[in-house]
């Protein structure tokens, strides 16, 4: 069972927190790079609990600093982009992207202490279409490590696509959300008869089994889960999925050969996450397949129409890539369609069935009322494996998995496939990474 104590270690990611300084160790996507424009309006930006302000400047560079001017901590948010850099229109001082002061223009030139003077900044890139912050320390000239070496980050741009969708709770369970394997016969498919799926369809044997059998175990890049089924004389249905340092997953939604791809749940503040989705356009996954369909080829998880409905984007702290349904409308829940088992959930769509599992929890579980199963192992092990790091990191000064180490990212994978290689489970895995696509 996880105690009050070790939930508040794991959920918290402000600033002085095990988790949030765990966090601080690896560069976090941030934002779209489309969301920002050269000398456009700078964009609200919340991250790790920080209150920060991003723009970009006259040079196309990107800027990430704290909101608050180190003037008279008057809000950035209302500043003019302008030349180079961010004018606070309070007394006109002007910071560059590395929270440099370029000008101070309410002091005469002789009593003028611009050098002395610093807005907090963090580094920025760009890569695959988003804006990568690193909020970690780097005093005595320590550089920021590289980003995590996901095999998605490396396909040419044009290949790759980028979602993002805000989500109403903890960043540990909206991960958690990801790793639990054995919901996806019961939340997305429970109205689902076998003898109604076509039996070349690898949904069929989710449903054919609801109670899949485990191998979990740590991995350099996190922690690994194996779920397996039989599926016929002397053959195997496995789905395997992993969780990465240090808020990533990698979910079983596609065919194992081609799913490149990283999920991030990076955390706004200790109630919110912003879910990050990359992943290669040519992959044979749930992006560009059919959903799981009947016989008769309707969706399984309902039309979807209604799932991914987004708001427009505000201004406001909490105002970007918010999706049209959550607890203020049910998530759009039909109890017709519940009743008659049309939908098992009542929900239409996966995604938003997974939303709403993960709000309904409340901001932050709490992990007193959990009586956690054996299907529940992927869920213990990466909280273990959690813990362990941000107190060996808090205690010790040992640096996490992954951070200065991308080459560990890239044994990860995951995804379903059929195997009649009867070796042990990480042997198969071993085996089938080698056999995939890897452009």
């Amino acid at each position: 069972m996880t105690t009050a104590n070790e939930g508040q270690e794991l959920t918290q990611v402000g600033p002085g927190t095990p988790m949030g300084q765990l966090m601080r160790h690896y560069w976090l996507p941030a934002m779209l790079s489309s969301e920002l424009e050269r000398d456009g309006p700078q964009v609200r930006l919340m991250l790790l609990g920080e209150k920060l302000i991003a723009f970009r400047d006259s040079a196309g560079r990107v800027g990430v600093l704290d909101q608050r001017c180190p003037h008279r901590c008057a809000s950035l948010f209302l500043g003019r982009n302008e030349q180079g850099g961010l004018r606070c229109i309070y007394h006109g001082w002007k910071f560059d992207v590395e929270g440099n002061c370029l000008d101070m223009p309410n002091v005469t030139e002789d009593q003028d202490f611009k050098h002395r003077v610093k807005a907090k900044a963090y580094p920025a890139i760009e890569r695959a279409g988003l804006v990568w912050v690193y909020m970690g320390e780097l005093a005595g000239g320590r550089a920021a490590p590289p980003l995590p070496g996901f095999e998605v980050l490396d396909l040419p741009a044009d290949e790759i696509n980028v979602h993002m969708m805000m989500r109403r709770c903890n960043w540990l369970q909206a991960l958690e959300g990801e790793i639990d394997t054995a919901h996806f016969g019961f939340l997305h498919g429970g109205h689902v008869d076998p003898k109604d799926v076509p039996e070349t369809d690898p949904f069929y044997f989710t449903i054919t089994n609801r109670a899949p059998q485990y191998h979990v175990a740590d991995a350099p890049w996190g922690t690994q889960y194996a779920g397996y089924r039989g599926a016929g004389p002397g053959q195997t249905y496995w789905r395997f999925a992993n969780f990465l340092f240090p808020c990533w997953s990698q979910a079983p939604n596609g065919e194992f050969a081609s799913h490149m791809h990283a999920r991030g749940w990076v955390p706004i503040d200790d109630n919110h996450t912003m879910f990050v989705f990359i992943f290669w356009k040519k992959a044979r996954s749930a992006q560009a397949l059919p959903q799981p369909r009947f016989k008769d080829g309707t969706p399984i998880g309902g039309t979807g129409r209604g799932g991914i409905r987004m708001l427009p984007n505000t201004t406001d702290w909490l105002g970007r890539w918010r999706m049209a349904m959550d607890e203020s409308n049910d998530w759009g829940l039909d109890r017709e369609a519940q009743r008659s088992n049309r939908i098992y959930s009542g929900i239409d769509g996966i995604h938003l069935q997974d939303q709403a599992i993960t709000e309904s929890m409340g901001p932050v579980t709490d992990f007193a009322w959990e009586h956690l199963a054996r299907s529940d192992q992927m869920i213990a092990r990466t909280r273990r494996r959690l813990l362990l790091a941000a107190r060996a990191l808090r205690d010790n000064g040992t640096p996490p998995p992954g951070a200065g180490q991308p080459e560990v990212y890239r044994g990860a994978r995951s995804g379903y496939f059929l195997s009649q290689d009867q070796s042990a489970w990480h042997e198969v895995y071993a085996r089938t990474l080698a056999e995939a696509v890897h452009p």
